[in-house]
């Protein structure tokens, strides 16, 4: 009955041996290698990007175990379905060692009520958990569980491991072994190369550019690089707009920016859109980064910045691609400064924690008659009645006199600034 089943399914990995990539977690003698060798696991939660390996990991788990192993999947499985798996573990007539290994899927997408129910069995140990989850654990899982379970960061598939995958495929009696293929080994570095890290990307694009391909008069069935890049259409999108990669590529993007790189700048923006990220807030990413890292370095930065971000509202896509474009450049061109984002932090830690004083009389406000003979803005120079519109007299409080927020480094001068 596997023959009816997805190449990718078909090609999972049954023993750690079989286990392709993700060394520095299951290579030879490492943590999880011995562990899952001695059947001595405890809970861990594992995490990364789609196609990376953490369901064939916990498959290969479920066969070397000695433990009764379940698999319940978060999107359908509720409260009724954790307590049945458990009441079948508790059984010792039928499950003599009294505890199980509990695969969740997508464990993310479990609620808070789902979760801690969950929770008194991890703890008491009837329930081994082992969660797969492709967003970040510690915003979306139970702090409870994540104290009692061992998180385990799962990275994208190098592309040596999917080529070594689908070679695997290609030969395997379980996989394509059955079909007279010719494929060249370029186009298969360009399949592991479109699958972006994902290796059941690589393994649906293979197998329909297989299926759907008829044989040559000679009955061979022959992948050409343009019949790989129909079968998978477009190169896998880098990450998820609304996942963790999200919070990554928006801060690598800014620090590009920060850090004057107009060409690691471009990339991030362009990860972003093509993630489907939504561009007013890149625009408004960009307006930040203009005023904090920039700042009067190069005033016109904010005025680019705002431009950009008005004209994006007023286009949108695709178009609104160059417009981003150009004010990343410009912002990652100029020259930098954060005095008064330093300012201002600095001002409001005094403002929130010190005794800072009074307003002087001199400058505050007399609107109404009478206020005057109390002091309120007697003394007060104008400066526009002095030479060079300037004239010495106290502005902050008696207690603050002297403290400076404001200090202008070597990228600001009057030429920025006027």
């Amino acid at each position: 009955m596997d023959e009816n089943k997805p190449l990718a399914y078909r090609m999972r990995p049954k023993t750690l041996e079989e286990f392709v990539g993700q060394e520095h977690i299951v290579g030879k003698d490492k943590l999880l290698y011995r562990t899952i060798k001695a059947d001595r696991l405890s809970s861990i939660i594992l995490w990364g990007p789609p196609g990376c390996g953490k369901t064939s990991l916990a498959k290969v788990i479920s066969q070397t175990t000695k433990y009764q192993f379940k698999r319940l999947n978060a999107v359908t499985s509720g409260v009724s379905e954790i307590k049945s798996a458990v009441t079948e573990a508790s059984n010792l007539l039928m499950n003599p060692t009294g505890k199980c290994i509990l695969f969740i899927d997508e464990i993310h997408r479990f609620n808070k009520l789902q979760q801690d129910a969950l929770l008194p069995f991890v703890e008491d140990g009837t329930v081994i958990l082992i969660g797969a989850t492709t967003e970040n654990p510690y915003f979306e899982v139970n702090k409870a569980l994540i104290s009692r379970s061992m998180v385990i960061k799962l990275e994208p598939l190098k592309k040596s491991d999917i080529i070594k995958v689908i070679k695997n495929a290609l030969k395997s009696p379980e996989g394509l072994g059955n079909y007279n293929i010719k494929i060249s080994e370029d186009t298969i570095d360009r399949i592991a190369e479109i699958s972006g890290g994902d290796v059941r990307t690589a393994l649906n694009g293979l197998e329909i550019a297989v299926l759907t391909t008829k044989m040559n008069e000679k009955g061979v069935i022959e992948i050409t690089d343009e019949i790989a890049a129909e079968s998978f259409n477009k190169k896998k999108s880098m990450f998820d707009k609304d996942g963790d990669s999200h919070y990554d590529n928006i801060s690598a993007m800014i620090k590009s920016l920060r850090g004057s790189d107009p060409d690691a700048a471009i990339f991030y923006l362009a990860r972003a859109l093509d993630a489907g990220e939504d561009p007013m807030f890149l625009a408004r990413r960009l307006v930040i980064s203009s005023s904090e890292d920039v700042g009067l370095a190069n005033p016109n930065a904010l005025v680019i910045a705002t431009s950009a971000m008005q004209a994006v509202s007023m286009v949108g896509m695709p178009e609104a691609r160059i417009i981003l474009a150009e004010a990343a450049v410009y912002i990652a061109k100029s020259k930098k400064s954060n005095a008064s984002y330093l300012a201002i932090d600095k001002a409001l830690g005094d403002v929130a924690n010190k005794d800072t004083g009074t307003i002087p009389m001199h400058i505050r406000n007399a609107p109404a008659e009478g206020m005057k003979d109390f002091g309120y803005g007697q003394g007060y120079k104008y400066p526009h009645d002095y030479p060079g519109h300037w004239v010495e007299q106290q502005y902050l409080p008696d207690k603050m006199v002297g403290t400076k927020y404001y200090i202008p480094d070597e990228t600001i001068t009057d030429k920025n600034i006027l």
